[in-house]
């Protein structure tokens, strides 16, 4: 029985060893910042069909706003770049999933999204405003009495507009966005409720007569990081400061959007 024992004795160590190499091990990983400086390549979302933020010019390359920001991004970090051409929908999947590591894609920032991924400073400017001549005398709500403003029948900036217009400003709804953008250039309407992309897709001449009066709704676009990347979000949020500060973002805008970038993004800081 002695020699029995001894061998069962002998069983149970081997067995609890086996067991102890079969326990799951839990996965090591880098931070997101070592995994792209050891990769030497970095993974961005970009959007592909959303101009002036990011589409294919005529030679099928990817140009725009965020194309710029991602191109920046990559040189700051020393890593080549990859870009990812996305729809809107499948943004946030692909960082979550790890499939790219930032979100450059003209991306809005609202609760439920904070809840599944983290954003940097504000880069980029989305909003809706009324614009107009630069010498028409229009500087908030009471300027818009006795005016008449086109606007997309509808539309977000419909519904805003109808909450801040005095009752003898003359709002002009119409089917299409092309409508409204015909009746302002035209002199039909003296004002237009738009969004800034609109604008940005002007002639040139037409924007030198076209400027912001009011906005109506301000929703600026930031970049999206997965949550506790804490090193790789530093490392963009100083990116964003320092081009902020020097200039070079708002060449950016000037360039994609034909006008300079709001106070809500050129002073925004991380919330």
């Amino acid at each position: 029985m002695k020699r029995y024992a001894g061998v069962f004795a002998c069983i149970l160590v081997y067995s609890i060893a086996l067991a102890g190499t079969l326990l799951p091990v839990r996965e090591s990983r880098a931070d997101a910042l070592e995994d792209v400086q050891n990769r030497r390549a970095i993974r961005i979302a970009v959007p592909k069909d959303t101009p002036p933020f990011g589409s294919a010019n005529q030679y099928k390359t990817l140009e725009g706003f965020d194309v710029s920001i991602a191109k920046m991004i990559s040189l700051e970090l020393g890593v080549k770049l990859d870009m990812v051409p996305l729809a809107s929908g499948d943004r946030i999947p692909a960082l979550l999933n790890r499939h790219v590591d930032l979100v450059v894609s003209s991306l809005g920032k609202n609760p439920e999204r904070q809840k599944q991924i983290d954003f940097s400073q504000a880069y980029a400017p989305f909003y809706l405003g009324v614009f107009g001549a630069p010498d028409l005398d229009v500087k908030n709500a009471a300027g818009l009495a006795g005016k008449t403003i086109a606007v997309l029948k509808g539309s977000i900036e419909d519904g805003e507009l109808s909450k801040i217009a005095p009752a003898s400003a003359s709002i002009k709804r119409f089917d299409t966005e092309p409508e409204a953008v015909k009746s302002y250039l035209q002199g039909e309407s003296k004002l237009l409720a738009a969004g800034n992309v609109l604008i940005s897709a002007f002639t040139k001449e037409q924007v030198e007569t076209t400027q912001l009066k009011i906005v109506l709704k301000d929703s600026p676009c930031f970049i999206g990081v997965n949550k506790n990347e804490t090193a790789l979000l530093s490392k963009i949020n100083t990116m964003l400061s320092r081009i902020k500060q020097n200039g070079m973002l708002n060449v950016n805008a000037q360039r994609w959007f034909k006008a300079p970038l709001p106070d809500s993004v050129l002073h925004s800081a991380v919330e």
